[in-house]
């Protein structure tokens, strides 16, 4: 099936479950720690500047976004999470719901996952991928921000993390830069693949 992300369109932010999008189709979600770079990620992938919107307070863009590319296909971006100056009663609320949301919807494809290269698999990074283990669903791992080091630093960071992640199933990882264009084009191709998974 030939997918184009340009045509991603903004279709609800979703404060509960009962106003998710209908559980068909194939959906990819994005995640990421607050200040991951995960809007401008998804602005990168799709090639829509403006379509995941940063929020301006980190942490409280506590909604879960979905984005029609067509009528069976869906990006959905799950809010930030780790920022230390939400309350932990949000904090709370908000890991129950994403819990859920990975537990049940069954047309979730796979997790594409932000982290700050300078700043890898911290806990909640780790959390959404044994998640994913425990679901058996395909995690794609962003180290975002890789204008940032150097090139052998962030070769060195990358193999770290896979050694780190060794043991997990149905993973890949790459280097990516919103800003630079590192490695979004890989990206791209990654996520039009696991939207093309049955």
């Amino acid at each position: 099936m030939s997918i184009q992300l340009n045509s991603a369109q903004f279709i609800v932010a979703a404060h509960k479950p009962s106003q998710w999008l209908p559980d068909q189709g194939s959906e990819i979600a994005f995640a990421g720690r607050s200040n991951s770079g995960k809007s401008s990620a998804i602005n990168a992938i799709t090639g829509r500047k403006g379509l995941a919107i940063a929020s301006k307070t980190p942490g409280r863009t506590q909604q879960i976004v979905f984005f029609e590319v067509t009528p069976e296909i869906r990006l959905v971006d799950l809010p930030g999470y780790g920022y230390s100056k939400v309350p932990k009663q949000l904090r709370i609320h908000w890991s129950n719901v994403i819990e859920q949301y990975f537990e049940t919807r069954e047309c979730l494809r796979a997790l594409v996952l932000m982290m700050d290269i300078r700043h890898p698999l911290k806990p909640l990074d780790q959390q959404l991928l044994d998640w994913c283990q425990k679901s058996a669903l395909h995690s794609h791992i962003l180290l975002t921000k890789s204008d940032k080091i150097s090139k052998s630093k962030s070769l060195a960071t990358m193999a770290a993390v896979k050694k780190d992640l060794a043991n997990r199933d149905k993973l890949s990882i790459q280097t990516f830069s919103a800003l630079s264009g590192l490695g979004v084009a890989d990206a791209r191709q990654r996520v039009i693949e696991l939207l093309n998974q049955s």
